[in-house]
Order: structure tokens, then C-alpha cells, then sequence
């Protein structure tokens, strides 16, 4: 009798149930169409490296990513363990690492930070193992996009177009040179021009904040408005120091 290696097929599909079973308990009813796991918050929080027989899962904007190989970094007592066994999309710009600071709820940040988190997620497709979706804020029960998470995408691709344009407009008028040292503080001048700190345009739409940044103006051009003298600097001085 000839073998067919097709009579293989079904011992691998075997194994690989197997493999996923003890990985993943409780798994194998629980597969999006394409085979990566629906976590739900219980379930994806035994995976936060305090166990070393299991790997190290994270979630960022519902994507759970497997970081065993940064066991280092994410197993317990690493400096992004914090981040390990749950959904903490906020803390990746928030910087705030302790209770109500490590959920994934995006409520309240500009569209530079939620474009930031988005590239956090990027940056894990490109670096790790993408094994499943958490199933709550950014995914269904079926493992489809939620509305918030279209609006997390929408809000950061606006990011990204006000960025660009900010860029653009900046590029009209020449940046000041500046330097620090610990001895003499800070400086800043201008090779031509006079140095003004000036409101950053489109910066409130960004980042619902203003700020300035330090620009260089000629002669003829200081008499404009919105531009504003260093503390201390000279009107006609080409350097100051802050």
C-alpha cells in the first residue's frame, strides 16, 4: 500500500492544537479567522512574566503581541514589566506606570499622542509575534475592529497630516541655533536675523496646548505681531542668554 503525505496532514493539525492548547488553555474555541487567539482581560493577564513557564504577552490598542524574547525587559523586575500581561495603550505617552495610569483607554490626548501610540503598535508588528486581539475597547467578540479603535486610527492619521503641515509652515522661517551646558545655561542666536520666540503654528489643533519655539526674523519683519523678546535679550541682540 502506498503512503500519501497527505495522510500526514491531520497528525500535524494534531499537534499543532496541542502545541496551541498548552500554551494557550481554553484556546481552541476561542480563534479569530486567521488562527491568532480573542484574549479577554482574564485571560491575557496570567501572561505578565511572573510565570517563566509561559510566555510574555502585552496588548497595545487591543493587539496582543508575544515579547518572550525581551524577557529581560518584560519578565518580572524589567523595566517594561509594567506594561506585561495587559492592555496599558495610555502609559506608552502618559508615562504613568502606577494603577489608574496603566489602562488602554486613550480618553483626553491629542492626536500627536494617539499617533505615537499607534506607531508604539507599528513598532511591535515589526519586532514581535502578533498571537491575538483582546477582546473589549479596540475588538468584538469575533475579533472585528471596534468603532473606538477607528476613531483612535482616524485621530492619529489627522495627527500625522498636522504634524506635516506644521513642518511645512516652520519651514518658512529659519529655526534659532541654540546650546546648553550645565556651566553656562542655556543659549540661543541667530547666524541672520534676531532671535523671537514665536507661537507654533497649528500647535493647539496637535496638542490642545500653545507653545513657542524660538525663531529668526530680519530688521523689517520684528514689527509683525505674536513675536516676543527673550526675557533679558537686547531688541536688536542676534544672541541670548536664557
Amino acid at each position: 500500500m502506498r503512503w500519501s503525505p497527505f495522510l500526514g496532514i491531520p497528525l500535524l493539525l494534531a499537534l499543532v492544537s496541542f502545541i496551541v492548547f498548552k500554551l494557550f488553555p481554553n484556546s481552541s474555541t476561542n480563534l479569530t479567522p486567521l488562527g491568532q487567539r480573542l484574549f479577554t482581560v482574564e485571560d491575557l493577564a496570567p501572561f505578565n512574566g511572573t510565570d517563566t513557564g509561559l510566555p510574555i504577552l502585552l496588548g497595545i490598542l487591543g493587539s496582543v503581541f508575544d515579547v518572550t524574547k525581551g524577557r529581560d525587559h518584560y519578565g518580572a523586575g524589567g523595566g517594561y514589566n509594567h506594561f506585561a500581561g495587559r492592555d496599558a495603550s495610555r502609559a506608552f505617552v502618559s508615562g504613568n506606570f502606577t494603577g489608574e495610569g496603566l489602562t488602554d483607554t486613550l480618553h483626553g490626548l491629542s492626536s500627536t499622542e494617539v499617533k505615537s501610540i499607534v506607531e508604539w503598535r507599528d513598532f511591535y508588528f515589526k519586532t514581535y509575534t502578533f498571537v491575538g486581539k483582546l477582546v473589549g475597547r479596540y475588538y468584538d467578540g469575533e475579533g472585528n475592529p471596534t468603532k473606538y479603535l477607528k476613531g483612535v486610527e482616524a485621530k492619529a492619521a489627522r495627527g500625522a497630516q498636522l504634524l506635516e503641515k506644521q513642518k511645512k509652515e516652520e519651514a518658512k522661517v529659519a529655526s534659532c541655533n541654540s546650546r546648553w551646558s550645565q556651566e553656562e545655561g542655556s543659549e540661543v542666536w541667530c547666524d541672520d536675523g534676531y532671535p523671537r520666540l514665536v507661537q507654533r503654528p497649528v500647535e493647539i489643533a496637535l496638542t490642545g496646548k500653545m507653545s513657542k519655539r524660538c525663531a529668526c526674523f530680519k530688521e523689517d519683519e520684528l514689527g509683525q505681531a505674536g513675536l516676543e523678546v527673550y526675557d533679558g535679550c537686547d531688541y536688536f541682540a542676534k544672541n541670548c542668554r536664557l
